[in-house]
């Protein structure tokens, strides 16, 4: 047992060694990539009759590290997003279920509050434009000049939205938590018999940055 406890004490002393010789790097501009996995789903404070399930999706892209001095700084993203959801609800007064998965490029403009060389605090809006979108329906009423309707819907493709999220930067290495939330609505001109409804997500990532 002693020797046991001797070895986690030198593992902790050799971890601690290691963190504490990291580089601080707050006051350089980095560039990086990353890639990781969404929980999407949406919400809507005008419908109660529209329930929703989370989706899981990839999420990857790049970004950049731009030192405002030490301890504040300026990170724009640029992020490929699988968002969506399932869910239910009426169309027409049909019952339905629907699985949709929508595909955005989503682009955070952050601003970062670095308290220590480890911990990285971002917060900003985001623009969000979605590039495609597929649905899959199943349930009684359910008919082909609906499943039409759905794909030729009047949606707004362009969104905005606000971000706040946490990094914990390793060296090169950064692992980073976001929660995402759209500010506009899915519908174009409000004639979409589509449910209304907002993107929210929260996203894991794992990156380098050089």
């Amino acid at each position: 047992m002693k020797k046991l406890k001797l070895i986690v004490i030198a593992m902790l002393v050799v971890n601690v060694s290691a963190f504490a010789q990291e580089e601080d790097n707050r006051d350089k501009m980095r560039v990086g990539a990353k890639v990781g996995f969404n929980k999407a789903n949406i919400y809507d404070e005008n419908s109660d009759d529209f329930v929703a399930d989370p989706r899981y999706g990839l999420a990857v892209g790049g970004f950049i590290a731009i030192p405002i001095g030490t301890y504040l700084g300026f990170h724009p993203e640029l992020m490929y997003s699988q968002k969506g959801f399932k869910g239910e609800g009426t169309v027409f007064g049909s019952e339905y279920k629907l699985e949709r998965t929508t595909n955005y490029l989503d682009v955070p403009l952050l601003l970062a509050f670095k308290p220590s060389k480890n911990f990285t605090l971002v917060a900003g809006p985001q623009f969000s434009y979605l590039l495609s979108r597929e649905d899959k329906f199943t349930g009684f009423g359910v008919n082909i000049q609906d499943e039409q309707g759905f794909e030729n819907e009047n949606l707004r493709k362009n969104i905005m939205g606000a971000v706040i999220g946490l990094d914990i930067n390793i060296n090169n290495f950064v692992i980073g938590g976001r929660a995402s939330w759209d500010l506009q609505n899915n519908h174009g001109d409000g004639t979409s018999s589509t449910p209304q409804y907002k993107n929210m997500l929260l996203q894991a990532t794992v990156g380098l940055a050089f």
